[in-house]
């Protein structure tokens, strides 16, 4: 089991877009192994590789109630987004202490490499959608604060700065 490291905002890997990834290979699927075991340490629902520092399309989504059914996800792009919206408390291990509500799709159909290296397509809903989306914003450099008005956006990053020095 490697737990790795979340890289602290304002880092600025997070705010830079991930490469796409051409083939799965042993080191991709080791990748993915160390973000199931990151995001299980944690715990969350999802992990993005930038988070972790590596600048690939890879993204980890659990949202089980048992775990251990993590869905490995290379190059995802969202296809088509439910009109329905549904709000759900997030956050970040790269800005820990606080959270905010986000508004975004109910669910989601994302088109994505799997860990045979086949492209394949999945429907994702409620809190799977939202870490989906969650985790495709990290990866095109996007944090889910941007998604707040300005002045609510600023109170949370002086927050997070008072929390993490």
């Amino acid at each position: 089991m490697t737990v790795r490291k979340c890289v602290p905002w304002p880092d600025n890997r997070l705010r830079s877009k991930a490469e796409p990834v051409a083939e799965i290979t042993e080191d991709i699927r080791a990748i993915w192994d160390d973000m199931i075991d990151t995001m299980e340490a944690m715990p969350g629902v999802g992990l993005a590789a930038n988070q972790i520092g590596v600048m690939l399309r890879l993204a980890v989504v659990d949202g089980s109630s048992e775990r251990g059914k993590a869905v490995r996800l290379a190059n995802p792009e969202i296809l088509h987004e439910s009109v329905e919206l549904r709000e759900h408390d997030e956050a970040s291990p790269n800005l820990p202490g606080v959270s905010a509500k986000i508004k975004r799709p109910r669910a989601v159909t994302v088109r994505f490499m799997n860990e045979q290296g086949q492209i394949d397509r999945r429907d994702f809903v409620g809190i799977e959608a939202t870490s989906v989306q969650h985790q495709i914003d990290h990866l095109n450099g996007r944090l889910y604060f941007d998604q707040l008005s300005k002045v609510k956006r600023d109170m949370l990053l002086r927050k997070a700065k008072k929390l993490n020095g």
